[in-house]
């Protein structure tokens, strides 16, 4: 069946071009009106001038923009737990996070899959293989809409983090590594009060017994990242594979990262540790929800604050897929922030290419793979008509 597929994909890119008219072309500087033309997945031809003929795909003056890419996203886990304390079968539930990945117009993805078990979810250690191995079947048996590579975003206050990130580390899939320390009073949750706050409202225990769970917490595992974190590093700076730093809140933070080699710094929760990313060339990740909702869940900087000073590069969709869509033309839209929305654009498409090391997509060129998408608008709203990769229609 997968051969049969495949002869079938391969007629169908020799067959004949694919050409879409009549749409509004977001190119990576620029609106341009006109004709994109696809040949054996890759865009040929970028015509301004040329009129839809009948064998076209007449856009009606929809957007047409690159397919995006996702640097981060820990969607995936939510289809593996649908509910509290219900697992779902792990390829099952990789078909429906891909089906919502591609719903929101993302063509390349980055899954963002824990690598050692966290306070919160011990469980993310024994689940990991699994999440692993159902992306991988699901690929190899042609079953995917989207393009689906691994971000390991590893957790170094798991004494088996290095472990767990070598057996994994190797697969061709991976394409990032990311360091990140959940723990309270650090980092996301700078706020001890706010972070106590939110966990006795969600346990149901008073106040002083959070107090008391966090004080054991911290005696047992603050010293940890100490020894896990260097050797993470080490692991991703010998494969050459990019290094993102995760939750960077204080200019220490960035200053470590930099020191490692770090080239990214991802959900920075402060501006003070934005601008010194900046000022040592990283380039900087925001959540394209934090836009959506106005604001960071974890009361951390607002992603707007950000771009007022200039500080983001690439938005990811973290844990809503669409989210990247809504936030660029929101963005764009937004008369008091100075993007135009190619601008916008490329921090969901041509950027977070870039930073994950592709070459062959992230816009719409000459050259390039035809992974696109023609979005519609209602009432400011955007939203997928079609979307192809590699030329070849998906949704």
């Amino acid at each position: 069946m997968l051969m049969a597929g495949i002869a079938c994909e391969s007629a169908m890119r020799t067959a004949a071009p694919l050409v879409l008219s009549n749409a509004r072309i977001i190119l990576a500087d620029r609106i341009a009106e006109g004709t994109v033309v696809v040949r054996d997945g890759v865009i040929t031809e970028i015509d301004e001038r040329r009129s839809p003929r009948p064998d076209d795909i007449d856009c009606g003056g929809d957007y047409l923009l690159p397919g995006l890419v996702d640097v981060h996203t820990d969607h995936f886990e939510k289809h593996v737990y649908p509910r509290a304390h219900v697992r779902w079968d792990f390829l099952r539930a990789a078909l429906a996070h891909d089906a919502q990945v591609i719903g929101g117009g993302v063509t390349t993805v980055l899954d963002s899959l824990c690598v050692g078990a966290t306070t919160d979810n011990p469980e993310r250690a024994q689940i990991l293989k699994p999440m692993i191995e159902a992306l991988e079947k699901a690929r190899d048996g042609g079953m995917l809409k989207a393009e689906h590579f691994l971000h390991l975003r590893c957790e170094v206050t798991d004494p088996e983090t290095p472990a767990l990130t070598e057996a994994h580390i190797d697969r061709p899939i991976v394409r990032l590594v990311s360091v990140m320390e959940h723990l309270p009073g650090i980092r996301q949750s700078r706020d001890l009060d706010a972070y106590v706050f939110r966990a006795a409202k969600s346990t149901g225990e008073s106040h002083d017994r959070v107090g008391e769970k966090i004080d054991i917490l911290l005696a047992e595992k603050s010293h940890i990242g100490a020894t896990v974190r260097p050797k993470i590093v080490d692991l991703a700076r010998r494969r050459g594979l990019t290094l993102l730093s995760h939750d960077d809140t204080d200019i220490e933070h960035i200053d470590l990262a930099a020191d490692e080699g770090v080239a990214v710094s991802e959900f920075p929760c402060t501006i003070e540790a934005a601008r010194e990313a900046r000022s040592r060339a990283m380039q900087i990740v925001g959540g394209a929800p934090n836009i959506v909702r106005g604001g960071s869940q974890s009361g951390n900087i607002a992603v707007r604050q950000l771009l007022e000073e200039k500080l983001v590069d690439i938005l990811a969709s973290d844990y809503v897929p669409r989210s990247m869509l809504d936030a660029a033309f929101l963005i764009a839209a937004d008369e008091s922030l100075d993007y135009d929305l190619p601008a916008a654009v490329r921090m969901v498409t041509k950027a977070p290419a870039e930073a994950a090391g592709f070459t062959d997509r992230g816009e719409i060129a000459v050259g390039r793979r035809a992974d696109l998408v023609r979005v519609g608008l209602h009432e400011g709203h955007p939203f997928p008509r079609q979307i192809w990769r590699a030329g070849i229609r998906v949704a």
